[in-house]
């Protein structure tokens, strides 16, 4: 498992706060599992292809779904983003993406992450 990416002890204490509670059953390692989607959103994958290092794939791709539900990946950008403060550079990508019709219902499904708002909030 050594060549997997994994936050380190430091990142995961960063955001634990901002985790839900676990109620009843105790949730698999949160480090593995959102360096796991970590891995995957970086790397473009499917959810199953995931190395197995992280854990089963539909564990990764339900923690994922219940965090974005829950806004959980919302407030960790936004707080980490509020730390940084204000910086000297400016990065402008100018990459054009063609998506399929079906990916307008994200934002219906509440999976899309609202960032619009979060540096306003600050």
């Amino acid at each position: 498992m050594s060549e997997l990416l994994m936050l380190s002890p430091e990142q995961m204490r960063r955001i634990e706060p901002y985790f839900p509670l676990s109620h009843g059953v105790p949730r698999v390692d949160d480090r593995r599992v959102l360096s796991g989607i970590l891995f995957v959103i970086r790397n473009g994958l499917r959810w199953r292809d995931a190395p197995a290092g992280y854990g089963p794939h539909k564990t990764i791709y339900n923690r994922f779904i219940r965090g974005s539900r829950l806004g959980v990946f919302n407030r960790i950008l936004a707080e980490l983003a509020a730390r940084c403060g204000r910086s000297d550079q400016l990065m402008i990508d100018a990459t054009h993406l063609k998506a399929h019709r079906t990916a307008a219902s994200l934002f219906k499904k509440g999976l899309y992450p609202d960032v619009s708002g979060a540096a306003e909030e600050g």
